[in-house]
């Protein structure tokens, strides 16, 4: 993604090709993951190489080689030693690869000696997704949010090799002194330029919230889906919705927010939000430029979180949701959390069989923890999702007993609009005797009516 600034024109690395990084680029896949003795890993090497090939493949990138490596010791300079360098140089040449994607953190430094050394453009972990993001942003605030977390990290590499960066401009005035140099003036720039992007993502977060107060005045619970990219979350979305959100086997199919209402078995309505998918090594600028959008999940009254259960690295994608739901204040045990197991028609019978139970326990043998097997794909299992949403939300409202007149047709009508009527029966002398269940906003209302009903159940009990 080239992100246009005032001046923009200056920045350009000499070393580097002609363009942006372009569809059907051939590009070598590096994972130079560090080798610690005696300590073992939260994800296996080769999982992590497949990911990083999965992200160049996100964006058309023609990945004609892969290389897995595992690093000893760090070098400052290029990262890889330079028997690693050289050997890695040979390889470039013979397949004519054009880009380099590193699966690490680069340095400005790195990046740039790299790219000397091998004469082709390198990108790191990082600049890949960053790439992913401007290509999947469609919204105004998407495209914003990349923008900035793009320059944020363009800013840190100025201090590549351009050799213009070097000269000085002229001070104004006869107390000028020498000058601004180049690159102060393009860190000026870009500064800038993320200034005035932080006013307008200020102004769309406004309106963003003021969307929320609508929906708190309606009310529905919000429930938001979260998970690994490609668990499976827009599949689910659009089997709940009969939307049709963009859902492919693809890392980052979909990125900017969704939201529609879905009805519950009982008739209640609820908005489901379609977010982001999290990934490991997710770069924090991202985090912070993406956390107006995951706001709806900061405050949704249930999260589904969304799991490929057939992947061979599922409870390493599950761990690293967790932490980005810690980041955001989030905690992994939190009672509105509802783990859903997706992708069942992937699993062979024994392996499903066993899942199936273990679901019916809970892997705590706790009944809230609980997790839902199903196929987003199939349908499998979505009406024991329904269910499972439905009774969550119902754990968070208060029930209360109460005893009307038969002459009380309106009150009657009233509940049966207002709330969830759980048992109903009349006595030998017509008086209705009722359990009903309300929505926390609504009890001010039916307390205000029905100042006699006796409370069964404190919210949240």
């Amino acid at each position: 993604m080239e992100t246009q600034v005032p001046g923009q024109a200056r920045l350009q690395h000499q070393a580097e090709p002609e363009g942006a990084v372009a569809a059907d680029t051939r590009t070598l896949v590096i994972g130079p993951y560090p080798v610690r003795r005696g300590a073992e890993m939260p994800r296996p090497a080769q999982a992590r190489l497949d990911e990083a090939v999965g992200l160049a493949a996100a964006i058309d990138l023609d990945v004609v080689d892969r290389l897995l490596l595992g690093v000893q010791a760090i070098r400052p300079s290029t990262y890889l030693g330079k028997g690693r360098v050289e050997e890695i140089a040979g390889r470039i040449a013979a397949e004519a690869v054009r880009l380099v994607v590193m699966d690490c953190a680069l340095s400005p430094v790195q990046q740039r000696n790299l790219e000397k050394a091998w004469g082709v453009k390198v990108i790191d972990r990082t600049g890949l997704i960053l790439e992913i993001f401007g290509r999947r942003a469609s919204t105004r605030e998407g495209t914003l949010q990349v923008e900035h977390a793009h320059l944020a990290y363009q800013r840190s590499r100025l201090v590549r090799s351009w050799t213009h960066l070097e000269r000085q401009r002229g001070g104004f005035g006869f107390l000028g002194g020498p000058g601004e140099t180049q690159i102060e003036a393009d860190r000026r720039l870009i500064q800038e330029r993320m200034t005035r992007i932080e006013r307008e993502l200020e102004t769309v977060t406004r309106t963003r919230g003021l969307h929320r107060q609508s929906r708190r005045r309606v009310p529905y619970p919000v429930v938001a889906l979260v998970g690994y990219t490609n668990a499976g979350k827009s599949t689910l979305f659009n089997r709940l919705t009969a939307a049709e959100v963009r859902a492919e086997d693809m890392l980052f199919a979909t990125l900017d927010p969704t939201a529609r209402a879905i009805k519950l078995p009982h008739g209640e309505t609820a908005i489901l939000s379609d977010t982001v998918g999290f990934i490991s090594d997710l770069p924090t600028m991202l985090i912070a430029a993406f956390r107006a959008t995951l706001e709806d999940v900061i405050e949704a009254d249930i999260l589904l979180h969304v799991r490929d259960i057939a992947h061979e690295d599922t409870e390493a994608q599950g761990q690293d949701v967790h932490t980005v739901l810690a980041e955001l204040g989030i905690e992994p045990g939190a009672g509105r959390i509802i783990e859903v197991w997706n992708k069942a028609d992937l699993l062979d019978p024994p392996e499903r069989e066993r899942l199936l139970n273990l679901s019916r326990t809970g892997p705590s043998g706790e009944a809230a923890a609980k997790p839902v097997l199903l196929s987003a794909l199939t349908g499998e299992g979505v009406d024991r999702l329904l269910a499972r949403i439905e009774a969550r939300i119902a754990e968070s409202r208060a029930s209360f007993a109460l005893v009307l007149d038969p002459a009380e047709g309106a009150g009657l009508h009233w509940l049966y609009e207002n709330a969830e009527v759980l048992d109903r029966r009349e006595d030998a002398g017509g008086q209705v005797h009722l359990v009903v269940r309300l929505a926390p906003e609504k009890e001010p209302r039916f307390l205000n009516r029905f100042g006699a009903a006796r409370r069964l159940r404190a919210a949240g009990g």
